[in-house]
């Protein structure tokens, strides 16, 4: 199921019809693509990014993946290989600790999760 699941983390906007990863900068928004496409430019090894107003996205939003993990709320940060990166929401350092989960920073709990084990995988936007 993962192997073609993207997990999606970050802000995304809709223009000319399709979504791309986004990065908003005052009245102005980079768009990202994984293919050549016109008007983008090479940002890297398969990225490329295009400017566009902010007045010509459809939509700019927020998306994050959610999921249930050992019965508690995480956030997805990543995938990899049957593995799911996962970040405690719970905030009970308690329970996190229960879990084994790595102390990522003060109040941040994260691990690598087998995905076969995780359970309402849902993308969230705002």
């Amino acid at each position: 199921m993962t192997d073609t699941l993207t997990i999606r983390h970050g802000y995304y906007a809709g223009w000319g019809g399709a979504d791309y990863e986004a990065s908003p900068c005052g009245a102005q928004v980079r768009l990202y693509a994984t293919r050549a496409a016109s008007g983008f430019v090479p940002a890297g090894t398969g990225r490329y990014v295009r400017i566009v107003p902010l007045t010509e996205v459809e939509h700019l939003s927020y998306v994050t993946t959610r999921c249930v993990w050992r019965g508690e709320p995480f956030l997805v940060l990543a995938h990899h290989d049957g593995w799911l990166r996962v970040e405690y929401t719970g905030g009970r350092a308690p329970v996190a600790e229960r879990l084994g989960l790595e102390r990522f920073d003060r109040g941040v709990y994260q691990a690598w999760a087998p995905a076969r084990e995780v359970a309402e995988l849902r993308e969230e936007w705002v």
